[in-house]
């Protein structure tokens, strides 16, 4: 698996954001995607970062509708990536907050 295909997108919310200070980001990630294969590919698309750990969550669907149509999103798994104190911060992040 491809580094681009295990990190898929940032995760912006107030709650990731306030964790910035503390060097640790949050990212949507692929469902079969593990914790040593996250940290590699942090560390291979955002040169000069040192991973120190990586916590997972599998969050679930919501419920939505549509008029009188309900369903639910898809369920989807998201990494919050702890850098280490020497690490270098993520450039993508910096003007957030």
């Amino acid at each position: 698996m491809n580094a681009r295909d295990i990190i898929l997108a940032p995760v912006i919310t107030e709650k990731s954001v306030a964790a910035l200070s503390e060097k640790k980001y949050t990212f949507r990630v692929a469902d079969a995607a593990n914790k040593i294969e996250i940290a590699k590919a942090v560390e291979e698309i955002f040169e000069g970062t040192k991973v120190a750990k990586v916590n997972t969550i599998s969050m679930k669907g919501k419920k939505r509708r549509m008029g009188r149509f309900e369903g639910y999103t898809s369920d989807w798994k998201k990494a919050v990536v702890t850098l280490t104190e020497d690490s270098k911060t993520i450039e993508f992040f910096d003007g957030l907050f």
